[in-house]
């Protein structure tokens, strides 16, 4: 049995061109030395927060989000404090032997933006864009743009491919194929086995 390792620039970009790894549109430009940079896209999901007193997770609540979507030219403002759901500009599909794991740029932490809370993790199988939990963690507003680079992916083997990928039928995946940041699917309970699966779905 072999370890995992985490995947190098050339490893990322023999696996798109052998097309093991898919990132749509691809830009070999976003290539860093273990990663690839992601961008922005242009929807969001904003909580209505006035319309639940509190979210019990035994019984979730449905329809706590509404999605707003941006023009080219127009920024989208993240209030301090504030807590929304917007999604890679990116399709991504990982074959049944890679996962990925996505981080924000430092660049952007050290402006209070965070990207991802809890869900980092993309199984394997995984396709769709990839949601991000974004927060802002200062004191003053930050305007976001479609377009701009505000993550970076990097990849890892697993030992032998998953026996049950993403998206297979067994699993019920919440968020395979996703084309929009997606509000949450928890079910609540131990039988909810994808409530974390996928992650940034």
């Amino acid at each position: 049995m072999e370890p995992s390792s985490v995947l190098s620039d050339g490893t990322i970009r023999r696996l798109v061109a052998e097309e093991r790894i898919r990132i749509d549109p691809w830009d070999d430009g976003m290539v860093q030395p273990a990663s690839v940079d992601l961008t922005l896209g242009n929807s969001f999901r904003v909580f209505h927060n006035h319309r639940v007193t509190a979210i019990d997770l035994r019984e979730p609540p449905t329809d706590l989000t509404e999605q707003v979507t941006i023009g080219e030219d127009e920024p989208f403002v993240i209030h301090p404090g504030e807590f929304c759901l917007g999604r890679t500009a990116e399709w991504v599909e990982l074959p049944d032997d890679i996962v990925a794991r996505i981080e924000g740029k430092s660049s952007l932490g050290r402006l209070g933006l965070i990207v991802h809370a809890t869900a980092g993790f993309c199984d394997p199988g995984w396709k769709g864009t990839l949601t991000l939990e974004l927060a802002n963690l200062t004191r003053v507003p930050i305007k976001l743009w479609a377009g701009l680079p505000i993550a970076q992916l990097s990849f890892m083997t697993l030992d032998r491919p998953a026996e049950v990928p993403y998206g297979h039928p067994d699993l019920g995946s919440h968020y395979h194929g996703q084309v929009e940041a997606t509000e949450s699917r928890y079910e609540g309970g131990p039988a909810d086995r994808t409530a974390s699966g996928g992650g940034v779905g």
